[in-house]
């Protein structure tokens, strides 16, 4: 059974040794590989003229990347050396590949960061369990952009459902609106109604009162216009057998009486 010769990759800066991008392609834990590429921060600097350092572990091979920054393979040291630099330009070429047009405006930093997926997928294309694929740049080129095509679509379909969404959140919305609004309507109907039968209740009792009001003085001036004290005229409801006369009327019969003897 072969071995694996192809450990990890990484990405890290001459400045300040961080790390700013690292893949494992065997099972290792984060804490081995950041010890490993700590590691090689600290040997980089006793020896710069060779590409590659080796360690009683491991064999660092390394190139220059953007002046700022080292592009890394951590291998077995059994492993193919001369296999191991041709992985490695590889390797350098993806990450030129899909950081060199954004170098121009920021950082070589900011530019790995960045594009920091799409060249863990890259890498992934390259190797596979340890061991290199027999891919060249294009060919990787090609499976990334399947891979961004796969994404694209992904992303269209999500942003279709969620202005469909968005959409009919609205039209709900509209709906509870016309909703609101119609019982809001029928509320002040309501109210308008009452209130116009109570203003109808108390304009009918106010005529009521007024008409009483108006009737009361008519009795009360009839009243007053009847003369006081005895009346002259023939009185109703005099005993049976008298009549009683004003004393004006007697004088006036016998006046009468008396011419019709004289004639």
């Amino acid at each position: 059974m072969a071995t694996e010769v192809l450990l990890a990759s990484g990405v890290v800066s001459k400045v300040n040794g961080k790390i700013l991008l690292s893949r494992q392609f065997v099972e290792m834990t984060r804490s081995r590989i950041e010890g490993l590429l700590t590691a090689f921060t600290k040997l980089i600097t006793k020896d710069k003229q060779h590409t590659f350092i080796e360690t009683d572990t491991v064999r660092y091979v390394y190139q220059a990347l953007m002046d700022k920054l080292y592009c890394v393979l951590i291998t077995t040291k059994t492993s193919n050396i001369l296999e191991d630099l041709e992985t490695l330009r590889l390797f350098v070429r993806v990450i030129n590949e899909y950081t060199s047009s954004q170098t121009k405006g920021s950082s070589d930093e900011q530019a790995i960061n960045e594009n920091a997926f799409t060249l863990i997928f890259a890498f992934d294309e390259i190797v596979a369990l340890g061991y290199r694929e027999s891919v060249n740049m294009s060919q990787v080129r090609t499976f990334i952009e399947m891979d961004s095509h796969e994404e694209r679509v992904f992303v269209a379909v999500r942003q279709t459902q969620e202005r469909e969404a968005k959409q009919k959140m609205r039209e709900k919305a509209k709906e509870l609106s016309k909703l609101q609004k119609t019982q809001q309507n029928e509320r002040l109907k309501a109210i308008s109604g009452s209130m116009n039968m109570s203003m109808n209740s108390s304009i009918n009792e106010a005529k009521v009162d007024t008409n009483v009001a108006e009737r009361a003085p008519e009795r009360v001036s009839v009243s007053s216009v009847r003369p006081k004290g005895t009346s002259k005229a023939l009185k109703l409801g005099a005993r049976s057998g008298q009549t009683m006369f004003s004393p004006t009327t007697e004088e006036q019969l016998v006046s009468e009486l008396t011419q019709e003897d004289l004639q």
